[in-house]
């Protein structure tokens, strides 16, 4: 299906898996990324931004906001964007648009997207957008299922993709299914993107997910 048909389906525009996630704790961003996004930013010598992609109701930048100076950046992009209202500091700006076509407007020191990648339809476009968004230094850091990247046959596409990633300078910790990469880059990944599936089953958190077919 085409990125407006995937951003209707109910997989996709009404997935509550990230909406709640927090900060810090049990369920948390620190839990699934391996680091505190407020003390990475707070230990940078320099005054650091932040850009959360998939940010659902943006609870975790909100209380990194709590602990930062008051001039740091923080942004997130949601496609549903918060639920009703919702009070948030003054440097969090939280934004409701389809990361298909999105772009920010400046470089950030720390992007992330817990869980969020297992919803997009162009997730190799989306990674090599990505890197040119960094800081010089700065990190990206994402949960990635390489199950869900298919060629157009449906035959998986697992082992070149990941081969690509790293080529461009991603690292990938197969336990965890992160991906991380250091540093902006231009990263141009040799697949060419044909559409995507909602009905591919689930990903490895049990939770329905998008398969994403390339050429």
């Amino acid at each position: 299906m085409s990125d407006d048909e995937l951003e209707r389906s109910p997989v996709v525009a009404n997935r509550a898996m990230n909406r709640e996630r927090a900060l810090t704790g049990v369920n948390s961003y620190a839990r699934e990324l391996g680091l505190d996004p407020a003390q990475w930013l707070l230990d940078r010598p320099e005054l650091g931004s932040w850009l959360d992609l998939c940010s659902g109701e943006g609870l975790a930048l909100t209380a990194a906001a709590g602990r930062l100076p008051a001039a740091t950046v923080l942004t997130g992009v949601d496609l549903v964007g918060p639920i009703g209202l919702r009070r948030v500091a003054p440097n969090v700006r939280l934004i409701v648009a389809s990361l298909a076509d999105w772009a920010p407007r400046q470089p950030y020191d720390l992007i992330t997207c817990v869980h969020g990648l297992h919803y997009i339809g162009d997730k190799l476009g989306l990674l090599g957008r990505a890197a040119g968004w960094l800081s010089p230094d700065g990190l990206f850091l994402a949960q990635l299922d390489p199950a869900s990247l298919r060629r157009v046959d449906g035959r998986s596409l697992a082992r070149p993709g990941l081969a690509a990633l790293r080529a461009a300078g991603f690292e990938y910790q197969p336990r965890r299914h992160l991906l991380t990469l250091r540093g902006r880059r231009s990263v141009r990944l040799p697949f060419d993107y044909l559409g995507a599936d909602t009905t591919a089953g689930p990903t490895y958190t049990g939770q329905p997910a998008v398969a994403s077919y390339y050429g």
